[in-house]
């Protein structure tokens, strides 16, 4: 089985050209892929290439990559920029608050260096080259990792959403086996309210045939159960399948939803009434059970 779960987490780390890099990912359920990549600014042109690398291997689900770089020896090739004008006016605003609050002036230099924007290390444009192999290599290994835990956790998806399939087929044989008999109930029971009623059988043969024609056509389920086999032996070869199967088995619930509520308003009998409540609560446990599945 190649069920995957669209929940997990990934770590990768990789040093090269100089540099070391670290990759985490965490994915969550999501209808689409939805990609959100945090990574240093001077290294946002690399972006569409790392959403390339994980809508390769992610279809579905909400996934976060957060990057850090980081220069090791001989891979310090970078410019530290002042940002002067946002220093003054931060420079200006806290001296006046300080005087206005009788506070005394012990602003530094240092200060500086601990608000956003102000001291600003760039990359080199020609060092982006550099930098690819090593935040790709680190990628690949979180993506590998958080595969890993999507898969593992996708095994225990498959045996449960197996094993609720395999409780809906048991539902549907009872339902199938009871179909053919309704008829026969209800004809015997008509039978028996016009006798009880104290008219002639025999007399009104025609007529309690036609009403047996219309019962047996209006309740006929036979097509719903056909097409709901059809729609489980379905969902069981997709749970095996090797491609995706999140989008494929959530639109095999709501078809399945779909036969189970015309068989519910088509038949008139109890027991049958009683299997699909019991059809559509399974179905409905699967139904949420598929919305982690990729």
């Amino acid at each position: 089985m190649s069920v995957k779960s669209m929940t997990g987490y990934g770590r990768g780390e990789c040093r090269m050209n100089g540099f070391y890099a670290v990759v985490e990912i965490s994915s969550v359920n999501r209808r689409q892929l939805d990609v959100q990549v945090a990574l240093p600014r001077a290294l946002q042109p690399l972006e569409p290439r790392i959403l390339e690398d994980v809508g390769a291997r992610l279809s579905r689900g909400r996934a976060t990559v957060t990057i850090g770089v980081a220069s090791t020896a001989g891979g310090g090739r970078q410019r530290v920029r002042v940002n002067e004008d946002l220093a003054r006016e931060w420079t200006e605003a806290l001296r006046g608050a300080a005087r206005r609050l009788g506070l005394r002036d012990d602003l530094s230099a240092s200060l500086l260096l601990q608000v956003q924007d102000v001291v600003v290390v760039e990359h080199r444009e020609e060092q982006q080259d550099l930098v690819w192999p090593v935040l790709r290599g680190a990628l690949d290994r979180a993506l590998r990792a958080l595969l890993k835990m999507r898969m593992a956790e996708g095994r225990a998806l498959a045996a449960d959403l197996t094993a609720r399939l395999n409780y809906l087929d048991l539902v549907l044989a009872r339902i199938a086996r009871r179909a053919p008999s309704v008829v026969v109930r209800y004809r015997r029971a008509l039978l028996e309210r016009i006798r009880q009623a104290g008219v002639n059988v025999e007399v009104a043969h025609d007529s309690i045939a036609r009403e047996i024609a219309l019962f047996a056509d209006r309740g006929d389920i036979s097509e719903e159960i056909t097409r709901l086999r059809s729609h489980l032996t379905q969902g069981h070869r997709l749970l095996k399948a090797r491609e995706p199967a999140g989008r494929a088995l959530d639109f095999l619930a709501q078809e399945m939803l779909r036969e189970i509520n015309t068989i519910a308003s088509k038949c008139m009998d109890g027991q049958i009434s009683a299997e699909t409540v019991r059809f559509k609560a399974e179905l409905e446990r699967f139904r949420e059970q598929v919305q982690n599945v990729e």
